[in-house]
């Protein structure tokens, strides 16, 4: 009886977490209704099934994300909490029994929110029953990464971003999105368990098969998740630390303290090597030998330019990897600015020194990820036009780095990183994508990658210029985007008297 209360009351605690419920409605809405279709083009063109294998995969990956950030905010709260409640006499069995009974409920909710939105989509298919387990085993396995990384990572923007970095390298290199047969990609956490729930027999599973792998990853997922709320229960420790002439002089102070800030943030700085590899390294390594159709540009005229994949690839990937390493590194600039902000302006830091320091702080990070990304890029592509292709990377860079400004005080700590994910990932690596579409469709040219996406595309595959309306209308997001910041940090730098 004890454990039901307990997991009643966790449960209780979880449902006050908005970003759950933000997750709950908003990841199966993204990938299984709306991004389903652009990542069954995805697959084809990079060797995978394709079709309903992809979109029966969504489900899956909708849960686990959903049951993974569910997890982390749990495990997160439950640092200090789980130890005070042994010491009040709790035994450490009931506790753990009950954030696990907590964690099912959590599992089984993720699988419903995946499966109610597949079948409003397409319907379950003809075997129902796979579909569902499949999508169960998903949310589990994802339980126990959720659970993994809340009692290694305190900060809550942190553990968000590594939940997502694990989920796009599963999801990206798993069987369904390229081809199965590759070695590499056995070792995903969800590897086995989708080539089963999309009947697609891998021929590698041995003696116990597909499904005898699947459902061992489930265990060892759920052995791991119990080992782990154990360890939190003895653990409680919570850090946080912050740190407090003439305008050029405030100006440079701003930048230094900006820049040691950012130099604390351990994950940005992994991310600015794993991301540029994941995303442009493994991409090119994973292309299929085969050509490709792609619509450009060249003395005024619309053409349709026929190139070998391999050689394209790693140069149109570049882009989607600049753009979410430079809404993060926006989006933590922000982060914890606005009471210090106010504290500097009541100490007499000018308003005007504030925002320069701020937006070149930003500034410095966005040429960073488009450096970081670009130096691994160079190793597998070789652009017609290298200095307008490394400019037009730079526009997006400065694009999404503002975005991520204006994102944090939209949508909270939490909830703008999975936003400062979401929306890159929609633009730069759905709509404005030459492999998906030949031209992007008209809405997507409102879109602020659009200007500076053409300005890539013209500098990557052709010799000449012919791209000057998209480059004015790439500044003229810029200049917006630059305008809006401005009103956000004078706003967060006015501190009541």
């Amino acid at each position: 009886m004890t454990t039901l209360t307990f997991a009643r009351r966790f449960l209780i605690e979880s449902a006050r977490t908005p970003v759950n419920l933000l997750v709950l409605v908003l990841v199966p809405v993204v990938f299984v209704v709306v991004a389903a279709k652009p990542l069954t083009d995805t697959a084809e063109l990079l060797g995978g099934p394709g079709g309903p294998a992809v979109q029966t995969a969504t489900a899956g990956w909708a849960a686990g994300f959903i049951a993974a950030i569910a997890m982390y905010f749990q495990m997160r709260a439950a640092r200090a909490a789980d130890r005070r409640l042994v010491l009040a006499g709790l035994a450490p069995f009931r506790l753990v029994a009950a954030r696990m009974a907590t964690g099912l409920v959590l599992a089984l909710l993720a699988t419903a929110a995946a499966l109610l939105a597949l079948q409003l989509r397409t319907g379950l298919g003809d075997d129902p029953g796979r579909v569902l387990a499949g999508t169960l085993m998903y949310a589990v396995i994802y339980l126990a990464i959720g659970a993994l990384i809340g009692a290694l990572v305190a900060s809550p923007v942190n553990g968000t971003v590594l939940v997502l970095f694990v989920w796009i390298l599963d999801v990206f290199f798993g069987p369904v999105l390229g081809a199965a047969d590759r070695p590499v990609t056995r070792i995903l956490p969800t590897h086995f368990v989708t080539l089963w729930m999309v009947n697609l027999p891998s021929g590698h599973g041995g003696q116990i098969g597909d499904l005898g792998w699947a459902l061992a990853w489930a265990a060892v997922a759920t052995a791991v998740g119990w080992a782990v709320i154990t360890a939190t229960s003895r653990t409680a420790r919570t850090r946080h630390h912050t740190q407090p002439g003439s305008a050029v002089g405030q100006i440079a102070a701003g930048v230094r303290m900006g820049l040691r800030e950012a130099g604390r943030n351990h994950v940005l700085w992994v991310l600015l090597i794993a991301v540029p590899v994941v995303f442009v390294l493994l991409a090119v390594a994973t292309t299929p030998d085969e050509s490709t159709s792609l619509t450009v540009r060249e003395q005024g005229r619309t053409l349709s330019q026929l190139v070998w994949l391999p050689d394209v690839h790693g140069g149109t990937m570049a882009p989607i990897a600049i753009a979410s390493l430079a809404t993060l590194a926006g989006l933590f600039t922000v982060l914890n600015a606005r009471s210090a902000d106010q504290r500097l302006t009541l100490a007499g830091f000018r308003p005007g020194s504030l925002l320069v320091s701020r937006l070149a702080v930003v500034t410095v990070l966005a040429l960073l990820a488009a450096a970081a990304s670009l130096a691994v890029t160079a190793t597998v592509f070789d652009a017609r036009q290298w200095g307008l292709y490394i400019a037009a990377n730079t526009l997006i860079a400065l694009t999404y780095a503002l975005i991520g400004v204006l994102i944090c005080p939209l949508f909270g700590r939490v909830g703008g990183v999975l936003i400062a994910f979401l929306v890159p990932f929609l633009d730069i690596g759905i709509e404005q994508s030459p492999m998906l579409h030949p031209q992007p469709p008209a809405w997507a040219h409102a879109l602020p990658g659009y200007g500076s996406g053409r300005v890539l595309i013209d500098a990557a595959l052709t010799p000449t210029f012919d791209e000057t309306g998209a480059l004015l209308l790439a500044l003229a997001w810029l200049a917006a985007l630059t305008a809006a910041a401005a009103v956000l940090f004078r706003r967060a730098a006015t501190a009541p008297r």
